[in-house]
């Protein structure tokens, strides 16, 4: 009897959040927006006949020349934001309307998730924001390249190992396994080698947290379309578990280094120096330094935090770095290999580049990796167009009006908690600002051309003060590696490469079968 109550109140409850969704339809009509309905998002969702980064490229190829479009994540009613103009003046100049993300998985109900830069609200934001960006300047930077050579070099010395000139590799599993052993190292202070060791503990929860499954589809629309349902029972999108055995570990860690003052430079370390007060900003902190596709730290967020930093929110901040860097990066890195494989004229004038430095050194330095400025357009221009954050959500957080500019507008007035999602890959892919866009050209980014850039047309780590704290430590990782590969392969297509690159029917940006190439071991001879 028990059981059938509860599940009639379940219906009923998703009954009634159904019924809740009927406004929903004519929202963007009532508002007098160009949109895309309802209707059609959903059965976009549902049947998936093409990846969301093609979605999304089409629907702004739709509205183009507007500066906003309405259309639907799952069942909410979300602004599309197009225009750069508008983009700066919402999100950077009228910042305090829109300071939050959007909780789409419902993250607020997990202790430690909660606790992290992507979740946190308001207030607690902005002070952790304060109390984590010193973590990720420069010079910290600097001091922690040594770990990321460190993964980087056992990376190539594990290939270079094998037998025989060619060797065939799936490249997205390898970049993920590099990828762990870096923010393993960085994040965690641990050390896995996950190439040669692929069931440690880290590397097996990533892959938890990132592997789609059809349980995990589900358990993610069930989050979105019913959101009042998850808050009551703490339901997310995140796997149960994941965050306490990370909490485990880095505890683990602190407990000893406590006893045993053990000193890294990695995010632990920071941050256990960010508890005892001695962590703070830089006064000098060159973007130039780690390439042009680095975002500046909001000058309004320099003040001093009152936060109290505890094992839980060290704890978040390692999970949310590791989620960052094993996926994003690896997933970059990825295209970006098989944009060298199928485009040799410009593998080879990187190979030039990096031998030329290679010849002063034996190694590849944090001095070098950002010197090499045709590393630097390669990178860049990958972000370009494959960028991996290609949406971002923000959340009304006060009543905010744009006003009519173009002909056909009205006063379009955004309650609180309106969603809005700033489409990157819109701008990228406008020929307005980047000629013949789906073509891979570095040269765009060099000395002469980048000064062109108009900005706000290129943003893959976002914009405004929620941008991605993390730039620099991800573009010397990416680089690193690149570097490190070249010093003694080249990539190469096989039979199995795809060509032209299909891109997966999930939410997260991937390659549909991967991407395989060889790499060709390099004849290197120095005088």
């Amino acid at each position: 009897m028990f059981l059938l109550i509860v599940i009639i109140l379940i219906i009923s409850f998703i009954l009634y959040e159904a019924i809740a969704l009927l406004p929903s339809f004519l929202y963007w009509k009532r508002k007098k927006v160009s949109y895309i309905s309802l209707q059609s998002t959903l059965k976009r969702m549902i049947f998936m006949d093409k990846s969301y980064f093609e979605m999304v490229r089409d629907d702004c190829k739709k509205f183009a020349g507007k500066r906003y479009f309405g259309s639907y994540l799952s069942i909410y009613p979300a602004l599309y934001v197009t225009d750069i103009d508008l983009i700066k003046q919402m999100f950077v100049k009228d910042f305090e309307h829109f300071t939050d993300r959007f909780d789409l998985l419902n993250a607020q109900s997990d202790p430690i998730i909660n606790k992290n830069l992507l979740a946190a609200r308001g207030k607690q934001w902005k002070e952790l924001r304060t109390t984590v960006s010193p973590v990720f300047t420069n010079s910290k930077m600097k001091a922690m390249f040594v770990l990321i050579a460190e993964s980087a070099r056992k990376f190539v010395e594990h290939f270079d190992a094998m037998d025989g000139d060619t060797i065939e590799v799936e490249m997205k599993e390898a970049f993920c396994k590099y990828t762990n052993d870096v923010i393993a190292s960085c994040a965690f202070g641990a050390q896995c080698d996950s190439l040669k060791n692929p069931k440690n503990e880290i590397y097996l929860a990533g892959k938890i947290v990132t592997t789609t499954t059809p349980f995990k589809v589900l358990n993610v629309l069930f989050v979105t379309l019913f959101p009042k349902f998850n808050r009551i029972f703490g339901l997310n999108g995140f796997p149960k578990g994941i965050s306490h055995v990370f909490k485990r570990i880095i505890t683990q860690t602190i407990r000893t280094r406590e006893n045993e003052g053990i000193i890294r430079p990695d995010l632990i370390h920071q941050l256990m120096e960010a508890r005892r007060g001695k962590l703070q900003q830089e006064n000098s902190n060159s973007d130039e330094v780690t390439g042009f596709a680095t975002v500046s730290e909001s000058k309004d967020l320099k003040s001093k935090s009152t936060l109290e930093i505890t094992d839980d929110v060290i704890t978040a901040q390692a999970i949310i770095f590791f989620m960052a860097g094993y996926e994003a990066s690896s997933t970059l890195l990825s295209f970006l290999s098989h944009e060298l494989a199928t485009n040799p004229d410009v593998q080879q004038k990187l190979i030039r580049e990096i031998d030329d430095h290679l010849s002063y050194s034996d190694s590849i330095s944090f001095e070098m990796v950002t010197k090499m400025k045709y590393l630097d357009q390669v990178v860049t221009e990958a972000l370009r167009k494959w960028p991996t954050a290609f949406i971002l959500f923000r959340k009304c957080t006060k009543e905010y009006t744009i006003q009519p500019k173009q002909e056909g507008e009205f006063p379009l007035t955004l309650q609180k908690g309106a969603l809005t999602i700033i489409p990157f890959v819109a701008t990228h892919y406008n020929e307005e600002y980047f000629e013949n866009p789906d073509a891979f050209i570095p040269e765009r980014f060099d000395d002469e051309n980048k000064k062109n850039v108009i900005p706000g047309s290129y943003t893959p780590f976002g914009i405004g003060p929620r941008n991605c704290i993390g730039s620099r430590f991800a573009l010397l990782e990416i680089k690193c590696l690149v570097a490190n590969i070249l010093s003694k392969f080249e990539f190469q297509v096989t039979e199995k490469t795809n060509i032209p690159l299909k891109l997966h029917k999930t939410l997260p940006m991937s390659i549909d079968g991967g991407v395989i190439l060889s790499l060709k071991r390099r004849n290197v001879i120095k005088e």
